[in-house]
């Protein structure tokens, strides 16, 4: 047992992983996070745009366009 935990210090593929797992937790995560801080603003004008579609306002939905 002794033997398998010196080998395992000298090894550095698993080093090199855990360093890219945290790299692409450190991308992923504010991707993450931006995606759920815009959704609800997006989701909300594509409602008022379904709303003035639907209206017959041109499409606008309220949202300060001018309408044809």
């Amino acid at each position: 047992m002794i033997k398998f935990i010196k080998k395992f210090r000298q090894e550095e593929e698993g080093a090199v992983t855990v360093d890219w797992v945290v790299l692409t937790a450190a991308v992923v995560g504010p991707g993450v996070a931006g995606v759920a801080t815009v959704s609800g603003g997006v989701n909300s004008l594509a409602s008022k745009i379904e709303t003035g579609v639907s209206a017959g306002t041109g499409g606008t939905g309220g949202v300060g366009l001018p309408s044809n």
